[in-house]
């Protein structure tokens, strides 16, 4: 066979058991679902910034980023809603290099997927408990889902995962908000059928199971940029792209039309000190249109403590090991910015 089984590894129920939310976090969590399900549906007027790390490769340096994101969002709280990032799966193009720490809980030693489910679980519960922030992570593999369906208060579905059929189901069954981005491609009826797929009901096979799913009303659309055949990036934020993603939506039967733009990726050719640009672009289309205001409900920027990126093994603390960053002076102050827009 080609396959090598190495070992059975904890169910979702055994690894929640073991390393359960306490009912004081689990309050927190269902007052901030509420809060960013408000803004999704309409009935809140604020704004979702939902920032942090390229991928969460080390606890101490993110939890460390998040206390501060903590302090910046008692400042701006009646405005915006900051959901930090805590990506603990990263898709790789070629299958190669580090693939977040379910993966690799030490990204200099060799995978360790048990020590990893932990190291996940650990990560996101420390971030709850002290700063009161619920987190968002990436969907990269649906029968993960379950061990961080406790915690999580949004789930994004990348370029890669958002035309597979599991994936769509998977949202299908999801009580939190779901970002299904535009793929690679750039097509945006592909990432309007994903929305539709997981905005209904479907019965379908999960983890063993025959299960039945009763749609998710918050999976919404991110606009993330493309790339051609050539590898050249076009972005895909600009007004004219949003008024045609609205337009779009209207010819549709989708449940709270929503758009979230990634600030990164294939929108700034993954030239990361564009966010603040793109960001302040965003904000400035919303105030020219009404319509869009309403529509586009927040944004997707990649942020760690130092800015850029380094290799493994070069022991920056708190500058990431894959995708660049802004810093933490730069995205404090974005923040701040974006606060002041209406």
């Amino acid at each position: 066979m080609g396959f090598d089984f190495i070992k059975k590894l904890p169910t979702p129920e055994e690894i929640r058991k073991e390393f359960s939310v306490p009912e004081h976090l689990a309050k927190i969590k269902e007052e901030r679902d509420k809060e960013i399900r408000a803004v999704i549906t309409g009935e809140s007027n604020k704004f979702l910034v939902i920032i942090g790390p390229c991928s969460a490769d080390n606890e101490e340096a993110v939890c460390d980023y998040i206390r501060r994101l903590a302090k910046v969002n008692e400042q701006v709280k009646d405005k915006l809603i900051l959901i930090p990032r805590i990506y603990t799966n990263k898709p790789r193009t070629t299958g190669e290099g580090y693939k977040g720490i379910v993966h690799q809980p030490d990204p200099e030693k060799k995978p360790d997927f048990l020590q990893g489910l932990i190291a996940m679980r650990k990560m996101h519960i420390r971030a709850i408990e002290e700063t009161g922030l619920t987190a968002a992570d990436e969907m990269l593999y649906p029968e993960n889902w379950r061990y961080l369906s406790d915690i999580l208060s949004y789930v994004a579905i990348g370029a890669r995962s958002v035309e597979d059929q599991q994936h769509r189901l998977t949202v299908s069954g999801f009580d939190v908000p779901a970002g299904m981005k535009n793929p690679t491609s750039g097509d945006l009826t592909v990432m309007l059928n994903s929305v539709y797929a997981a905005q209904r009901s479907h019965s379908f096979i999960y983890r063993g199971w025959e299960v039945q799913t009763d749609g998710n009303e918050l999976a919404h659309t991110v606009l993330r940029g493309s790339v051609n055949q050539y590898g050249r990036s076009f972005p895909n934020y600009h007004y004219e792209d949003l008024s045609r993603l609205l337009e779009m939506y209207g010819t549709m039967d989708l449940k709270n039309p929503a758009a979230v733009i990634d600030a990164n990726h294939n929108n700034s050719g993954k030239q990361f000190k564009q966010q603040i640009r793109i960001a302040k672009e965003v904000m400035h289309s919303r105030k020219l249109n009404s319509d869009i205001h309403k529509f586009v409900k927040g944004i997707m920027i990649e942020s760690y403590i130092e800015e850029g990126n380094q290799k493994i093994g070069e022991g920056v603390y708190g500058k990431s090991i894959t995708d660049a960053c802004l810093g933490w002076a730069d995205s404090e102050k974005l923040i701040y910015d974006i606060a002041e827009y209406d």
